[in-house]
C-alpha cells in the first residue's frame, strides 16, 4: 500500500467535505468554486501554515511534519476522533510502500474464553480487528446463526455482511451497516498497515463488492467500539440490539463484544426466546451425535 497516495488522498477527501461556511469562512456570491469544499490556501490559513506546506502535504509529502502541525490540520478539517487518530496512523507510515507482512492466528487464553462462556443471557462473541469472529457464547452464535450455524470458527463479519446476499435481510438497515463495516476496516489498515491478513481481506471485497469499492474510495473512516443494530433473525423476528466492544488482550487484538437490548422491551424478550431455541438446537444436535 502506497501510504503517501494514502495521506494525499485522505486529506484532499476531508477538505472537500468542509464548506467555507462550515469552516467559518466568508463566502462571497460570485465566488464560483470548481469543486466542492474548500481550497487549498483555505486550509492553510485555518491550519496556520504556509500554502506551500499544505500543498506538500497534500501530495503525500509528510515526511517530518510535527504533531502540532497535523492537530492544526486536525481542527481545521473538522475531523472527528477516528479520522484524526487515521490522519496520525497514516502520515506516521508515510515513507512510501509499506509491504504486508504475515500475521499470526491470535491465541485466546483460557481465562478470555471463560470469561465469554461466563456472560449470562446476552450474546457475545471474542473478534480480531479485522472482524474475525474467533469464539462465541450459546446466545452469541445463536443470534448470528445465520453465518455462524454450522460452521467452524474463525468466520469473518466482513465478508457475511458485504458478500452474503443473506445479509441483506438479516440486517434492515443493511446500506448503513455496510457502511460502517468499510468505515472500520478502513480505519484498521490505517491502524496494521503491515497486516498482510488484512490486505488480502481488502483484495477480496474489493473484487466482489461494488458497495465495498465506492465506500472504500471515500475514505471515510470509524472506530468500532459500539452502536445499535436492527436485526431481523428467522427464528424470533426483528429485534433491536445495542452493543459495546472492548478490548480483553491488546497483545493478541482480542475484543470482547457484548449484545443487549431494553429492559422489558419486545426485543429483550426476543432475546429469551432465542435462548430457548438456542438451547432446543443444541439438544437436537446432542441428541443426533454418535456414541460410542
Amino acid at each position: 500500500m502506497d501510504r503517501r497516495q494514502e495521506v494525499s488522498d485522505f486529506l484532499s477527501s476531508r477538505r472537500a467535505k468542509i464548506t467555507p461556511e462550515q469552516a467559518g469562512l466568508p463566502a462571497y456570491g460570485g465566488d464560483a468554486r470548481r469543486v466542492p469544499g474548500l481550497r487549498r490556501e483555505e486550509v492553510a490559513s485555518l491550519a496556520g501554515v504556509s500554502v506551500d506546506y499544505y500543498t506538500r502535504l497534500e501530495r503525500g509529502n509528510a515526511l517530518g511534519v510535527s504533531d502540532g502541525v497535523l492537530d492544526n490540520l486536525a481542527r481545521a478539517l473538522q475531523l472527528n476522533e477516528a479520522e484524526r487518530t487515521h490522519l496520525f496512523d497514516l502520515v506516521r507510515s508515510a515513507d512510501g510502500a509499506v509491504p504486508p507482512s504475515e500475521t499470526r492466528a491470535p491465541q485466546i487464553p483460557p481465562a478470555i474464553l471463560r470469561i465469554l462462556h461466563a456472560v449470562a443471557g446476552l450474546p457475545a462473541y471474542l473478534r480480531t480487528p479485522r472482524l474475525d469472529t474467533l469464539a462465541a457464547n450459546q446466545l452469541g452464535r445463536a443470534l448470528f446463526s445465520p453465518f455462524m450455524h454450522g460452521r467452524s470458527l474463525p468466520v469473518n463479519n466482513a465478508r457475511f455482511i458485504l458478500l452474503d446476499p443473506r445479509a441483506v435481510d438479516f440486517f434492515p438497515d443493511w446500506d448503513t451497516v455496510a457502511h460502517d463495516t468499510v468505515a472500520a476496516l478502513r480505519w484498521q489498515v490505517g491502524r496494521n498497515p503491515r497486516d498482510k491478513a488484512l490486505a488480502e481481506l481488502v483484495d477480496e471485497l474489493s473484487a466482489g463488492s461494488e458497495l465495498f469499492r465506492t465506500r472504500w474510495a471515500d475514505h471515510n473512516v470509524r472506530i468500532h467500539r459500539g452502536g445499535v443494530k436492527s436485526i431481523r433473525h428467522p427464528a424470533v423476528g426483528d429485534l433491536t440490539v445495542s452493543y459495546e466492544s472492548m478490548t480483553v488482550d491488546s497483545d493478541a487484538g482480542l475484543i470482547l463484544t457484548v449484545y443487549s437490548a431494553e429492559p422489558d422491551s419486545p426485543s429483550e424478550k426476543a432475546l429469551r426466546r432465542l435462548a430457548d431455541w438456542a438451547a432446543a438446537v443444541e439438544g437436537e444436535q446432542s441428541t443426533q451425535a454418535p456414541t460410542g
